[in-house]
């Protein structure tokens, strides 16, 4: 190993987050945080991501050459061996990434013409010497792909996005769905926050009716030229269905290498390969190049995934293969199962301080700018413009209001800033235009310094969790605005998660008792005292935040409830017993799968690291909990979706390499009408998701009074 390769290993640690090198000259450079999710596709790149478990992923660009491929494969081994040999390594191809590794970049990805080879380096933030066209495509897992800025590139049925550096214009195929239709906004969003620091305006043009956007329009043309008679038909998803139901009959076969090596081959689907503890250094090294090999001499596909996996770390997709895992050291040898220790919820990794302090170059890799130390000043939106909240109040925040969050820390002796624009669920369109007017009038008052980040309520990044220490309080509804009088409800039930100062929050749910979890601490709030009810499966760092955010939410006495021990007294306030989620300790992980045929064919894709907003109103969903296989129906699923889903249910169940029961229960559900068996895999699931409007949708807007100025400023880049 180089003395440059030790170096960058040495930087790394087993922290809660995500990191990203790209291959550089043969050596691992890191990618800034803003960059994350933009990939050259000239470029071969290395992502860990840490939680409880560590996970590496080799992405490979289409375009990357056989020297970089062959370093960034070096470099993963030796990232495997620094972190203890434990982290399942998966190989990713430019187009095929698995579902786990789209997860960490919930708006998409983007593919970026270039590399380091041809001079490129991934863009400065607030950068606006910018021209490009980004085809758009996906419902569920997007895709971003940097195309030619001409007409020729469009199609009537995928979304395009023209970035012009200050304006960005999404324009809608007449044959994209409303799905795709959001995404692409999210996309726009993203390159909008991270890329321009939230100094870029978007507009939306739907190609089906551009005659309603007459200015957008020349904005457009202005740069492209004027619109061809016709446009290319939409294109298939050119992403075959391998992360399907996986229902290829698993094999072993053994690795004649080493007798402590073997591999699974799923009939093409994927490829894993499981590393013994005994296996040598040697064997070990060479077990994701046998796996590359192992596909070529099956003439498996180049982009078949791969997964490599050290006894005891396996992953959850492998233990799904077999239909018992039992608890590590009741059985030994090739095939012993181990406990998942998988319930409803993922436990959260306690963040080391004092670490972060003596080696700051690791809170880029963490999203932990510091320890949260720094000073807070919080503002809320009141007749659109500013209030300054009681520093009292600081950490509550109500459903039904827009808050700005300044946050101030030191870095190497400079003031730095980072500004969260918090958007409450039930918050005005003017609340949220208003929000995002007054973070610029902000900015500006600061000269641009500060890092601008748009926070929706129920999706908190871990730094502004940690600003509040643990005291951050989520009310569904309502407003703190002054001259408001607003009733206290009678009760009000919270859901605490977490087990830190750094990663801990109360989230209001409907005050009832199905609504509680057996996996969660939950706090009962009445005009008298407050019960903490402590779930079977909650731990003792989750009881003990639970105290602390008590004392935050009501000045009562408290009340200590255990699971099966609650008073009378407790079921009356929450209106009568009723069942709840109460299952613990499941064997295997739930599972998610969209089944859709909006590309001309039935497919099952999965959707790794899943919640309610994975949801989609035009699809079926397919959950198995493993005791139960759930469907769920959209309400503008068509027929032929739902039928074709009822049959791959049934067709999953028989093909399951792992033997499972045929008569496994298959129920079907209805968007608005889940059981509590079936939301209870889903956290803080709100029953009210489906009757507002999307928030990100309604903060769409470029302001009328801009399009003259951009009109301007696109003229020299016609092209």
């Amino acid at each position: 190993m180089s003395d440059d390769s030790q170096d960058a290993l040495r930087s790394i640690t087993r922290k809660p987050g995500l990191q990203i090198w790209t291959i550089n000259n043969m050596k691992m450079v890191p990618v800034p945080v803003k960059a994350f999710g933009n990939f050259f596709e000239g470029d071969c790149y290395i992502v860990l991501y840490v939680s409880t478990s560590a996970d590496i992923h080799y992405w490979i660009g289409r375009l990357s050459s056989q020297d970089e491929q062959g370093a960034a494969a070096i470099f993963v081994t030796q990232l495997d061996e620094h972190l203890g040999g434990s982290p399942v390594q998966y190989r990713e191809v430019q187009g095929y990434e698995s579902a786990r590794f789209r997860s960490y970049f919930k708006n998409g990805l983007i593919y970026k013409k270039g590399g380091v080879a041809s001079g490129f380096n991934h863009v400065d933030t607030n950068a606006y010497n910018v021209l490009r066209l980004l085809h758009v495509k996906g419902r569920k897992h997007v895709t971003a792909t940097e195309v030619e800025v001409a007409w020729s590139s469009f199609n009537t049925g995928d979304i395009f996005l023209l970035d012009m550096g200050k304006a960005i214009v999404q324009w809608n195929g007449p044959h994209s769905n409303r799905r795709e239709k959001l995404k692409a906004v999210l996309v726009a969003q993203d390159i909008r926050d991270r890329e321009r620091g939230g100094r870029a305006q978007i507009g939306v043009v739907d190609g089906g009716d551009e005659r309603d956007s007459p200015e957008l329009m020349k904005v457009i043309t202005t740069v492209l030229g004027p619109k061809p008679g016709h446009l290319k038909d939409p294109t298939p998803d050119d992403v075959s269905n391998k992360s399907a139901h996986k229902n290829a009959s698993a094999s072993w076969i053994r690795v004649c290498f080493s007798q402590d090596c073997y591999i699974l081959d799923q009939g093409g689907s994927s490829v894993m390969v499981w590393k013994g503890k005994q296996a040598s250094q040697a064997e070990r090294r060479e077990a994701l190049n046998r796996a590359v090999g192992f596909i070529k001499a099956k003439k498996y596909p180049p982009n078949t995934t791969v997964e490599v996996m050290t006894e005891g770390g396996e992953s959850a997709m492998f233990k799904h293969l077999f239909k018992s895992w039992k608890d590590k050291g009741q059985t030994k040898g090739l095939g012993t199962t181990y406990s998942t220790g998988k319930i409803a919820k993922v436990d959260q990794t306690r963040f080391n301080t004092m670490e972060l302090h003596a080696r700051p170059q690791l809170a880029a890799h963490h999203r932990m700018v510091d320890d949260a130390s720094g000073d807070v000043k919080v503002w809320r939106i009141e007749n659109l413009e500013l209030a300054e909240v009681n520093p009292r109040s600081y950490g509550q925040f109500y459903g039904g209001d827009c808050y700005l969050v300044l946050y101030t820390y030191q870095r190497a002796g400079q003031q730095r800033y980072i500004l969260y624009m918090w958007q409450g669920r039930r918050a005005t369109k003017d609340e949220i235009t208003a929000c995002a007017y007054q973070a610029v009038n902000l900015d500006n008052k600061y000269n641009g310094a500060p890092v601008q980040v748009r926070v929706v309520m129920g999706k908190e990044p871990q730094h502004f969790l940690a600003i509040f220490k643990g005291k951050m309080i989520i009310y569904e509804g309502g407003t703190s605005r002054s001259g408001v009088d607003t009733p206290e409800p009678p009760i009000r039930l919270f859901q605490v998660r977490g087990t830190t100062e750094f990663n801990t929050k109360a989230t209001e749910v409907p005050g009832r008792a199905s609504s509680l979890n057996s996996n969660d601490v939950f706090l009962l709030k009445t005009d008298r005292l407050c019960y903490l009810w402590y779930g079977k499966g909650c731990s003792g760092d989750e009881r003990v935040m639970g105290r602390a955010i008590s004392d935050v939410l009501s000045k009562h006495s408290k009340q200590v409830v255990m699971e099966g021990q609650e008073p009378a007294e407790f079921w009356v306030a929450l209106g009568g017993k009723a069942p709840y989620t109460s299952s613990k300790n499941p064997l295997h992980s739930p599972r998610l799968f969209e089944c859709s045929n909006q590309t001309g064919r039935f497919r099952m894709t999965e959707v790794d690291d899943f919640a309610q907003d994975d949801l989609d109103e035009e699809d079926v969903m397919l959950l198995d909990s493993w005791q139960e296989i759930f469907l769920w129906v959209g309400n503008f699923a068509n027929q032929k979706e739902t039928k074709e889903a009822w049959n791959s249910a049934q067709e999953y169940l028989r093909m399951h390499p792992a033997g499972r029961d045929p008569d496994t229960p298959i129920i079907f559900i209805k968007q608005g009408h889940e059981p509590l068996t079936f939301t209870g895999w889903f956290n803080a699931w709100d029953p009210l998701k489906w009757n507002e409007d999307d928030a990100a949708a309604r903060s769409l807007m470029i302001n009328p009074g801009s399009l003259d100025l951009l009109r301007r400023e696109a003229a020299p880049m016609r092209r």
